[in-house]
Parts: C-alpha cells; structure tokens; sequence
C-alpha cells in the first residue's frame, strides 16, 4: 500500500500517535466461532425478516468474490463452508457485502445477528498470544489505548472478563460498542465518539486498527488515521482487490500491519522520528533553568493540604465571584475543577491522588487571566503552607549527578519557582540531607519579581542575574503548562518535564495549541537521562563559538 503524503509525515507517511482505538472482533480478540454461527442463524430468518429482497443486486457488488457472497447467500441462506473454515471476513463486512448502502436492512440484520449471538458468545481468547503485552508497552510510550467496535456492551463486556483470564482489565481508556451510537461503522459516529470521550479532535495523530474494510471506511469518514490489521494474512493482491480505490470505493488504508509486533515497532519508529525532528530544531543551550516543586523535587503532599486550606477561605478572600466562568475552560476536564471547587471549596481527591498537577497550574485553571486574584489566591497558600512543608525528596536520583554534568559542559544553570523564598530556600538547603544550593548559579523565588509565572518575569530576572539575553538558548524546564507560558512569553525554549507520565493523548489536551492556549512545549522529557542525551547530543552538534545575542 503506497501512503498518501502529509506535511506531518513521519514514518510510512504516518503521523506519530497519542490515541490508537481497536476493533475488537478478529483484531484483538478471536470470537469467530461464536460469530459465524450467529451469522447462519440470522441469514436463515431472511424471509421473516423481509431482507431477502433487499440484497445487494449483482451489478452493484464490489467485487466478483462479494457477487457470488451474495448469490450463494441468496440461494442457501447460509455463509459459504469455504468462507467459514478461513475466518477472515467480519460480521460487519459480510453485512456490508449483503446489503451495501441500504442502512435499515443492515440495522435490521445486526439486531437478528444480536439476538441470535446470545447463543453462541461465551469462549474468547487473544487474537495473538501477546496482544496485552504489546498494550502494555503502547501504554508506556504515553499512548493512549481504546477499543471501538460494533458488537454491543452486553458481549463486550462479559468478553472483556473472560479474555485472558480477565488480564486485559484497565488496559482500555476508551470503550465504545455497538450500542453507544444511533449509526455503526462504516459510519463515523463511533469514532467521533470515541474521540469526544477522549476530548480529542479528529486529526491523523489518531488511529484506528482494525481487520476490515468496515474499519477502514469508518477511520476515513472521521477524517482519522487507519492501519489495517491483516490478521487474516491475505495476500497483496487481495488486499488490492478489497480496496480498489476506485469512485464508488474510495477508501484505502493508509499503512498495513500483519502482527502486533509489526504494530508496536511502526508506533515506535513514528515517535522515534517525532522525537529526532523536536530535538533538532532546538537551539543548544547556554543557560538551563529548572522549575522546583514537581520536576526537580517531591513537595506534593503539603502542597495539596495547603490548596485545601486556601480552598477553604474562597468566599472571605472575595474569590468565588472570580472563579473562571466554567465554559470558559481550556477542556472538560478544568471546566470539572472549576465546577468541583466552586462547589465544595476543596480539590477533587481523583487530583490529589493522582499528584499530578501542580499548585501554579490550579490557580490558572480557576482564575484564567485575573492577576490579582491569583495573586490573592498564592499569599494565602503561602500562610497555608507553613503549617505542612518540611518533607522534600529528590524527584530522581539522577538529579544532582545531571547538574553536575550541565556545569562540566559550560552551561549556567538556575532554579525558579512560584514558592515564596522563605520556603524555597528552606527546601533547597534540605533536599537529599545535603542540599543543592550550591549546584545553580542563581536563585529565584516567586516574591523576588513583580509578576509570578506565567508572566516571563521569573525567567527575566534569573537571565539578569547571570547576565545573559533571552532567547532559544535559553531553556526553561518544568512540569507544568505555566511553566511552558512563562518560557514561551519570555522568548526562550519551553522542555516539558513529564515526570507525571501523562500520556500523549493528555498532552495534547492539555496543550491544544489555540488562540487562546496557543503555547506548547518545544520537547517532551520523561527523565532527567533522557535530558541530558539530548543537551549532549546538541553540545556536540555546535562549534565551540557561540552564537551572538542581543539583549531584550
């Protein structure tokens, strides 16, 4: 299969992915059995249910093979012997070769298929025997996993418990089934409800794996990437025959899989490629600044008890009025905190569990562009957080060891935080029983400017103190969207720290990259290793002469 070109290219002309969905019949698992005997039960109640007369006429089939499907079908009221002992086509495939574009026989033959199944569903096993390691690993590369298919909840999820011995419980974020939307695949609705699930727009960084041409027609109406899974292993030329290209049959796939470690090296390879592409555009850098809390430092259990404490005095700080207007959030899930604080003046305990968000980014989901009012909100967590801070503990051993090599290579470095000096310099001079004040050449605490990120002001003093101008060679990394705004209105290099292990799909959520959230990170970092491969790897691309700068 030849892809189709795409200015966001990357390996096989396929865009990295953050969400991949899954058809779940005879791509991840193998319930064949079961649905073939459904199948001739439901063709035998052709003439009750009134379809016969409503099959595709001869001159309207696809191809040869589907004109005689439907001859044999039309004759026997049964699937071909032949057809059934090779176990390649899908249900939702042969009732497109049965009936074609005539939706009220397709509907009307899946609710007989359905009722017909009950009688039959029961065994089901891994269409290969390492499909949930192969999850598994696409889950650590932050790809975000879900299985979208036409078979409806009632057998999926009694599926779901028996497969593997119910091993593959949790592996799915996203479960859409047959019953979820009025229209089923080939249509787009279950994709685009998946994608709603997801808070995801459609775009090629989605794809949808699935076995047939049902899938793939379903993947292109939604305007999504497909990767046909050929389980069945056809040969090329009869994967050439069932997606002819032609007017009438226009969609093809846009890549071809045979196994499922075909499908985790291709994903690899996308992202290996998104990766190299990030890292060399990026300038190499002369000074490296470091947020504190949450990617240098573990500070996240005083750090939620002191939210909560201010979270407590909304209405006598004069706050509740300020609160964003929930329709305004950047997605559905700040416009939930927003709503869940405006209710019950605390934090949901799913974010406090999770330690996954930091204080900074809070106050910017609940007060958006009011200044003051997150400034009110910061001098009340600072009273508040006297009374819990104390414990501190290196994110990753790695650390020290990292800014040792940092200085070694000629690179000034520096920490920032929106924490009040009082406590910053009380936890730096405590982490790892040693402290770290001595590893950065300056130091600035969130009173020391005006304005605390997501203004530049942070970044601008720190790059005044050591004397140098902004710009790309300037790197600022963090855990945070805030961190990102505040290195990108300050002109310099935004490294996301992913120290949370969000996963792609999260990241795209949360960096959306609209008028009004337009800022992104320039690289995405899971660890301080991977870090420093990537400042090694610049330092040893560029000349000893560094490039002039003017000053801001």
């Amino acid at each position: 299969m030849v892809p189709q070109p795409s200015k966001r290219n990357t390996v096989h002309g396929l865009a990295a992915p953050i969400l991949i969905l899954f058809d779940w019949h005879a791509t991840l698992a193998d319930t064949m059995e079961a649905m073939y005997a459904a199948m001739d039960d439901m063709l035998a109640e052709l003439d009750a249910l009134e379809l016969r007369a409503r099959l595709t006429p001869p001159d309207k089939s696809k191809t040869e093979d589907d004109r005689r499907l439907v001859a044999y079908v039309n004759e026997h009221r049964r699937l071909h012997p032949k057809l059934k002992s090779e176990k390649k086509v899908s249900r939702t495939d042969l009732l497109e070769v049965l009936f074609g574009p005539d939706e009220d026989a397709k509907r009307l033959a899946h609710q007989a298929f359905n009722r017909h199944y009950r009688n039959h569903y029961g065994d089901v096993v891994p269409f290969e025997p390492d499909i949930r390691e192969v999850i598994e690993k696409l889950n650590a590369l932050g790809v975000k996993v879900g299985i979208l298919t036409n078979r409806v909840h009632e057998f999926l999820a009694h599926e779901l418990e028996q497969i593997d011995a119910g091993g593959w419980t949790g592996l799915f974020e996203i479960i859409v089934a047959g019953d979820d939307t009025e229209r089923l695949k080939p249509w787009p609705d279950p994709v685009l409800k998946a994608l709603q699930m997801a808070d995801l727009r459609p775009d090629a960084d989605i794809w949808y794996v699935g076995d047939s041409t049902t899938d793939t027609m379903s993947a292109k109406a939604a305007g999504i990437t497909n990767v046909f899974y050929n389980g069945a292993k056809w040969e090329p030329h009869w994967i050439t025959k069932i997606f002819p290209d032609t007017p009438d049959h226009p969609h093809r796939p846009d890549h071809v899989v045979n196994d499922f470690d075909e499908l985790l090296t291709l994903v690899s390879q996308c992202w290996d490629q998104h990766n190299k592409r990030d890292i060399e555009k990026l300038a190499a850098p002369t000074v490296v600044l470091f947020d504190w809390h949450a990617t240098l430092v573990d500070t996240l259990d005083a750090m939620y008890h002191a939210v909560d404490d201010m979270l407590i005095q909304l209405e006598p700080l004069g706050l509740v009025e300020r609160l964003i207007d929930p329709k305004q959030s950047r997605n559905v899930d700040d416009q939930k905190l927003v709503e869940y604080v405006r209710e019950n003046y605390a934090l949901h305990p799913k974010i406090k569990a999770a330690r996954k968000i930091s204080r900074t980014d809070i106050f910017e989901i609940l007060f958006g562009d009011d200044y003051e009012a997150k400034q009110t909100a910061h001098e009340a967590f600072n009273i508040c957080y006297r009374l819990h801070y104390g414990a501190i503990e290196p994110l990753e051993d790695e650390i020290p060891r990292m800014l040792r090599r940092l200085r070694a290579l000629g690179i000034k470095t520096g920490v920032l935080s929106n924490r009040d000096r009082e406590f910053l310099e009380h936890e730096l001079g405590a982490v790892d029983g040693v402290g770290w004040i001595d590893l950065f050449d300056t130091i600035v605490a969130g009173d020391d400017p005006r304005r605390r990120k997501p203004e530049p002001d942070p970044i601008f003093k720190a790059l005044d103190n050591l004397d140098v101008a902004t710009g790309p060679h300037c790197w600022y990394v963090g855990d945070s969207t805030t961190d990102t705004s505040a290195a990108k209105n300050a002109g310099a290099t935004s490294i996301f720290y992913n120290g949370a292990k969000w996963d792609k799909a999260w990241l795209a959520k949360i960096f959306p990259g609209t008028r009004r959230h337009p800022h992104k990170p320039d690289l995405v970092v899971n660890n301080f290793r991977q870090f420093l491969q990537v400042v090694e790897r610049l330092k040893r691309r560029t000349s000893p002469a560094v490039e002039s700068v003017t000053r801001r």
